[in-house]
């Protein structure tokens, strides 16, 4: 004998919630007209995926990508050369873009389109705040657009000093630190700050504070001290090597720490964290590749914000991390004006997985002082996280994330997926807004829709 499944919805009445078993229908599969399943012969469940697809495939072209303003780049990259007096050779050493950083409005006023008010402040805020863009970056930047994704997180900008809202220490890391270099949070890692040089200064860094102090890099006595202490505590697995960006530090070095982290027993993975595959993808060499194969289990995580940071240079950087066996990962931070559309974070994600790049977090922007014109509402992010959900497949999915103010570590946010539940039914939401019933647990023996034998009877 066989049985159709049941099908449970829930009819919402706003204001009515202790009425909700009452308000509790129940579907038979055969008279569910109105919620075709995928064995429905007419195809309607098709069409009905087919157009969940088709808003965002009206717009995916024109969300526009690095490689895609390929000609305006290398104008730009043309333009810079001259006035530099370089050569293509240097364009392509890490060395001398890092040497090269542009860090005040002179060059840039030259092959970007600003007003005079937009240089004058630029030029003032270079006073007060540190910024440096290299040149492979800075010619990303549309020549023209002063809303540009890539400017917005390049320039500086009045926001920065006019609004005094949020903290310069919003993670407390500080009081998180039990030796130098080290901020501990967690049981089982922690994460040790190298340096605090980067290729670029992010305008929404969580550690804008460090950027405007003098660029220096830690001491080895410094990184033994950090090591003495991991050593000291077989609790540690899991080590996070940041700054600052740890690949500016020599291969040399790099070799170094990683060869004294694999000397210590119970440190099972080693990760870094690194923007260099975006802002510096010239830092990919051959030979930085096989120093890191070389100290596997290593993890790298990048950040990419925006698919206008995906080049042909970038995708080389990440297709040479991903053959030498580093397993890549991106935590991308949710900006205003930069990211916060659904349709452009779906295209990054699906960009950065063809790049063997894992979407790993979404974070909510950070409450640092000077940073909060880039912030964007939590809601805004749930809404984002939404969308994605069931229209793309899970490996495209980061995680959204909060960190918590004093130190308490990140909180992981979903929109509401569980709409009520019994001692015996969870009532969930799908992706497509419907509500459904599922058994708290396996369901009792012998119920309904279970045949009998005859000694049961």
């Amino acid at each position: 004998m066989s049985h159709k499944p049941s099908w449970t919805f829930i009819i919402f009445v706003p204001d009515q919630a202790a009425s909700l078993a009452h308000m509790i229908v129940h579907w038979r599969w055969a008279v569910l007209a109105t919620f075709e399943t995928t064995t429905d012969s007419s195809g309607c469940r098709f069409q009905r995926l087919k157009e969940a697809a088709s808003g965002y495939l009206a717009v995916r072209d024109h969300v526009p990508v690095g490689y895609t303003r390929r000609d305006v780049s290398d104008a730009q990259r043309r333009r810079l050369l001259e006035l530099i007096d370089a050569t293509d050779e240097d364009w392509r050493d890490w060395h001398w873009q890092l040497a090269h950083r542009l860090d005040n409005i002179s060059i840039l006023a030259e092959i970007l389109e600003m007003e005079s008010r937009q240089q004058s402040e630029i030029a003032a805020l270079t006073e007060v705040l540190h910024w440096a863009v290299p040149p492979y970056f800075a010619a990303l930047l549309d020549p023209v657009a002063e809303n540009d994704p890539l400017r917005l997180q390049t320039l500086p900008s009045m926001a920065e000093t006019s609004d005094q809202r949020g903290v310069s220490d919003p993670m407390a890391e500080q009081n998180c630190s039990p030796c130098p270099l080290v901020v501990r949070r967690y049981p089982d890692r922690l994460i040790v700050k190298v340096t605090n040089i980067c290729a670029m200064y992010c305008r929404y860094c969580q550690r804008r504070c460090l950027a405007g102090t003098l660029e220096r890099q830690a001491g080895r006595d410094e990184m033994e001290e950090a090591l003495g202490y991991i050593y000291a505590n077989p609790e540690i697995r899991d080590v996070l090597i940041t700054g600052g960006d740890p690949l500016t530090l020599a291969d040399e070095t790099l070799a170094w720490l990683l060869g004294r982290l694999d000397a210590i027993p119970h440190v099972e993975i080693k990760r870094i964290g690194t923007r260099l595959p975006v802002t510096l993808p010239q830092r990919i060499t051959g030979d930085l590749c096989q120093i890191l194969r070389a100290h596997h289990p290593v993890y790298l995580n990048t950040q990419f914000n925006h698919p206008l940071e995906i080049t042909l240079e970038s995708a080389e950087a990440c297709r040479r991390l991903a053959d030498a066996g580093i397993v890549l990962g991106n935590q991308s931070v949710l900006l205003r004006g930069v990211n916060d559309d659904p349709f452009v974070m779906r295209r990054l994600l699906h960009e950065l997985l063809k790049l063997r790049v894992r979407p790993y977090y979404l974070f909510q922007a950070k409450p640092v002082l000077g940073t909060y014109h880039f912030a964007t509402t939590i809601d805004k992010g749930l809404e984002i996280m939404a969308d994605l959900r069931g229209r793309t497949s899970g490996l495209a999915i980061p995680s959204y994330v909060v960190n918590m103010p004093g130190g308490f570590g990140k909180v992981p946010l979903l929109p509401e997926y569980i709409v009520a539940k019994t001692a015996s039914s969870y009532f969930l939401r799908t992706w497509e807004g419907r509500t459904v019933e599922v058994t708290n647990g396996p369901p009792e023996p012998n119920t309904v829709g279970v045949d009998k034998c005859n000694t049961c009877i």
